[in-house]
């Protein structure tokens, strides 16, 4: 077994037989299997020294994905809080805007019908000042018409008094005043 690299497993070390020799084995094959179990057992303990620290990092490493996934998924809880906390105030904002739109609008409505009301009070109002103007007008111009009327009858009547005393200057004095 003069291989670079020996490959040693527990079946190797118990099949390994030496030759005996005068006083037991021999102890050149002793030193070659022992030089060749130590090499071996270096070289595992090396690759053992070189997996634990591969293993280490890959640890390491795992303990790093692990601590991103907890800030990751806390983040996602805390997205999903202030989303919802989000909703929940523009929900009560909105409602809020909302009751006060609904509020300024009955006000709103309130004010036009309160002017509405008093338009039409107005204007009612208007019209009767209008009807009773029309009817005092009317009276005033029936007591003016009847006064032209007395005036003209009176008129009439003086001038038939005087023209039966037969006066023709006053005569068309009269006519010329009716």
């Amino acid at each position: 077994m003069t291989e670079d690299v020996f490959n040693l497993t527990p079946h190797d070390v118990r099949a390994q037989e030496f030759a005996r020799g005068f006083r037991g084995y021999d102890a050149a094959q002793v030193d070659e299997f022992r030089n060749r179990v130590a090499e071996a057992l270096d070289r595992l303990l090396r690759e053992r020294a070189q997996f634990e620290e591969r293993l280490r990092g890959v640890q390491e490493q795992l303990r790093s994905f692990r601590e991103r996934e907890k800030a990751m998924n806390d983040a996602l809880i805390a997205a999903q809080q202030l989303r919802a906390d989000t909703k929940q105030q523009s929900e009560r904002e909105a409602e809020a805007v909302l009751r006060e739109a609904k509020s300024e609008a009955l006000r709103v409505v309130a004010r036009a019908e309160e002017q509405e009301r008093m338009v039409r009070d107005r204007f009612e109002a208007a019209q009767r000042q209008f009807a009773t103007y029309l009817a005092n007008f009317r009276a005033l111009l029936e007591r003016q018409l009847g006064e032209v009327e007395g005036l003209q009858a009176s008129a009439q009547v003086r001038a038939q008094l005087q023209v039966e005393r037969s006066d023709p200057q006053t005569e068309l004095v009269l006519k010329r005043k009716v």
